[in-house]
């Protein structure tokens, strides 16, 4: 019998949905990722006699392991992760050290970003991303005064996160570097920080940026290359030059996918760095769109949830959207600048297209937490509905600040 009543109050309780436009754009952008990575990657295969499909075959590996990531980060509470959030930042730590430790990590083309796992490598800086934005998320629900008010309540943050770059561009890994710090000066302006104080913390990161960049010959290169790539199109300038040529040669509607001539051996890392300037040759300015606007969508949503999120009590839910909104939006930019020749080369794929393991898998644990986080949103906002129409035999759930499983300050 109280089996029964307890079936009963969690039928008529608040329920929660993930929010659907976001779900079509991110499977939108995976399955563009999947017919990508297949036409660009075949001569690539081909040329080192791997078997035409061999990229293929591991990009569909990672994506479904991606997608049962995915499918727990969605069943998994927030406060789950909100309460752990220091481990996770020391997990972080550990696994950024680890890179340095000689037989577990590995140097390729003269960077040490990837771990050693014997059956298959791994870069650790795809998940600390995600642990950067829980790990902000958690701190901005603590400090929630200190950050409107006090310019040291930005510090500890700002210095997580500086300790992060530093990190990284031992490695070196500048282009995630500066990624990290955009993205969590960002949510703490979204957090309610005053502009002037972020300002003021950030210019000791940006001046270390800047001096890492001056003082490395290959970086200074590269942020000068890209300004007249056609002065030296053979050597420094010589991806951007190929990924000009291939966007120009798609004009409106593309050459006709798997037409491409640039990914011919031309166009370096066609199917990881570069393959938007693939996109664009093949399936020409409406592919750009196409592919633009699932981005803007699933970035659009993830914003539009985090304020409700915010405005619901549901803070830790809203700054974790923010973050990996964020985090999705300003990949997207780099990525697409880079090809463009509107950036300099950073060496960061487009999510969620691009063939890459760590990249695809833990991009889409990303996402599963960010529907998570729509689910918990709309359960919150479906309580309050609840409290509204019927308040004196509202569920103990209906308090929108206790709504996702946590009380918010």
């Amino acid at each position: 019998m109280l089996l029964d009543t307890t079936q009963a109050k969690r039928r008529q309780g608040p329920r929660g949905s993930f929010d659907m436009p976001l779900v079509v754009a991110l499977v939108g952008l995976a399955s563009i990722g999947v017919v990508m990575v297949t036409s660009s990657s075949i001569a690539v295969a081909d040329s080192q006699h791997i078997g035409a499909f061999y990229f293929l075959k591991k990009h569909l590996l990672f994506l479904s392991l991606g997608m049962v990531l995915a499918g727990i980060a969605m069943r998994t509470e927030l406060k789950l992760l909100e309460k752990h959030a220091y481990l996770l930042l020391g997990g972080a730590v550990l696994l950024l050290l680890m890179v340095f430790v000689p037989g577990i990590g590995m140097r390729i083309n003269g960077a040490r970003r990837w771990l050693n796992f014997l059956i298959t490598s791994f870069q650790p800086v795809e998940a600390v991303k995600l642990i950067m934005v829980v790990y902000t998320a958690s701190y901005l629900i603590r400090h929630r005064e200190s950050v409107e008010t006090s310019f040291w309540g930005l510090f500890k943050p700002i210095m997580v996160a500086g300790m992060f770059v530093v990190l990284l561009l031992l490695q070196p890994d500048f282009g995630s570097a500066t990624l990290m710090i955009a993205v969590t000066i960002g949510m703490i302006w979204l957090g309610g920080a005053k502009p002037v104080y972020l300002g003021l913390m950030g210019l000791p990161v940006v001046a270390l940026l800047w001096f890492v960049a001056k003082f490395e010959p290959y970086r200074m290169r590269r942020l000068t290359s890209f300004i007249d790539p056609w002065a030296d199109p053979f050597n420094d300038g010589f991806q951007l030059t190929q990924s000009l040529m291939a966007i120009g040669r798609g004009e409106w509607t593309g050459v006709g996918l798997g037409s491409s001539v640039l990914k011919l051996s031309y166009l370096p890392e066609a199917h990881t760095d570069f393959i938007f300037a693939v996109i664009s040759e093949e399936l020409g300015l409406a592919g750009i769109l196409l592919v633009m606007g699932l981005f803007a969508l699933a970035v659009g949503r993830g914003l539009y949830m985090g304020l409700k999120g915010v405005e619901m009590g549901q803070r830790f839910a809203g700054y974790v959207a923010f973050g990996i909104s964020l985090m999705l939006a300003m990949q997207t930019m780099v990525s697409i600048g880079v090809n463009l020749g509107a950036l300099p080369t950073k060496g960061l794929t487009l999510p969620l297209i691009s063939y890459g393991g760590s990249s695809i898998v833990l991009t889409c644990a990303m996402a599963g937490v960010l529907l998570r986080t729509t689910y918990e949103i709309n359960r919150a906002m479906d309580a309050r509905q609840m409290a509204a129409r019927n308040p004196v035999n509202a569920v103990p759930d209906a308090n929108p600040a206790v709504a996702g499983g946590m009380v918010t300050p």
